[in-house]
């Protein structure tokens, strides 16, 4: 057995915590670029008060707000050089995965030259970035816990990671009552996501003893915690299960990858700007039922967590869970049709190669066609 584990994050955990976010930051920088999406972190307070805690701590800041769902190579860029007209020396950012990962890109861009997608597709590297301050608003991409930054460029509808140590962050605020405020919706596509990370990392074939530790205890965690909360529940204890859940599934990515269904799901959110934790709804069933003889064991004991008997019921335990937050979906419902499965299928072997070598059964670009058919 031979493998390595590094990944230098500070998490910083508990409620409450996003209220010191002034005095976490002040080792890093004396002029913040906070980063947001339009609206979210503004209707909830969290950036005002994360920006008077700054404040307080004698850090001055500039606000840039223009980031959506699925972030764009072209945002990051813009907010680069708003970082840099503005003399930031760190950057804050506020919110759910896209937020979190165009600030990554932004902070990378910051002190980089070139065209991003040179580093993108690993022709470039470097090992330099402004550093990073994450509060998470969503329990879900664990961008907070590794060096990925996934974003999607306009011109040609690919989605791939920038990935870099030196966008992991100086220090991840990760505060369970950031989360409280999510509607249902968003509480299930995020939920699911974090479940994916760390079913794909604990049945990839480059998993290792620490991420496999992890991820059954994330799975374990979801598990007890998710259908709970999307119906309601306000128990503080759920609310923390499914926050360090979603902090580990990020942790698990960054040393073992992800598989088959965020590979195939990054060119159908190329395409089509779909929520990525549906368009994971709705191709991960299928994933499962080709793959699970790959590792029977492994996908055993996720199918028992989830309330299963073994690996080949494991991708019904998943699609009742579905079915259980609302995220009953196919592709065809997302706005996606059999005459797109060409080019996401070479799509997929483009962008995401290593997902591909990663799964349990690694498939060709025509079955992972048929696949993506199944998913329709």
């Amino acid at each position: 057995m031979n493998f390595n584990y590094y990944l230098p994050v500070n998490v910083i955990f508990g409620c409450g915590k996003s209220a010191q976010a002034g005095e976490i930051t002040k080792p890093y920088g004396t002029k913040a670029l906070i980063v947001t999406g339009r609206s979210s972190a503004k209707k909830s307070g969290l950036y005002d008060k994360v920006n008077d805690s700054l404040k307080a701590a004698g850090i001055d800041s500039v606000l840039f707000d223009k980031v959506a769902q699925n972030p764009l190579t072209t945002t990051a860029i813009e907010g680069a050089e708003f970082a840099k007209a503005n003399d930031c020396d760190v950057v804050v950012a506020i919110g759910g995965g896209s937020i979190m990962d165009c600030a990554k890109a932004i902070a990378f861009l910051a002190v980089n030259d070139g065209d991003i997608n040179d580093y993108i597709f690993n022709r470039k590297v470097s090992d330099k970035a402004l550093p990073l301050v994450l509060i998470p608003t969503t329990c879900g991409t664990g961008s907070e816990g590794n060096g990925f930054a996934v974003l999607t460029n306009p011109e040609n509808g690919d989605k791939k990671s920038l990935r870099s140590n030196a966008v992991i962050a100086k220090a991840s605020i990760v505060d369970p009552e950031c989360m409280m405020t999510m509607p249902k919706r968003v509480l299930a596509s995020v939920g699911f996501d974090a479940l994916c990370h760390s079913m794909e990392a604990y049945t990839s074939k480059i998993a290792q003893p620490f991420t496999d530790a992890l991820a059954l205890y994330a799975i374990e965690l979801i598990a007890d915690c998710l259908v709970d909360l999307y119906n309601g529940s306000e128990d503080s204890k759920k609310w923390e299960e499914l926050t360090i859940a979603s902090t580990i599934g990020g942790m698990v990515i960054n040393q073992a990858g992800v598989t088959l269904a965020h590979g195939m799901e990054h060119p159908a959110s190329g395409l089509k700007d779909i929520v990525h934790g549906h368009g994971l709804a709705a191709l991960t069933p299928s994933i499962i039922d080709a793959s699970w003889k790959g590792n029977e064991e492994k996908f055993a004991r996720i199918s028992r967590l989830l309330g299963g008997t073994g690996a080949a019921d494991c991708a019904d335990q998943v699609h009742a869970l579905l079915e259980q937050i609302g995220m009953d979906v196919t592709l065809s419902d997302l706005g996606l049709s059999p005459e797109d499965i060409p080019w996401m299928a070479e799509n997929c072997m483009k962008v995401s190669a290593a997902s591909v070598a990663n799964n349990p059964v690694v498939f060709s670009q025509e079955e992972i066609a048929e696949i993506y058919q199944k998913a329709m």
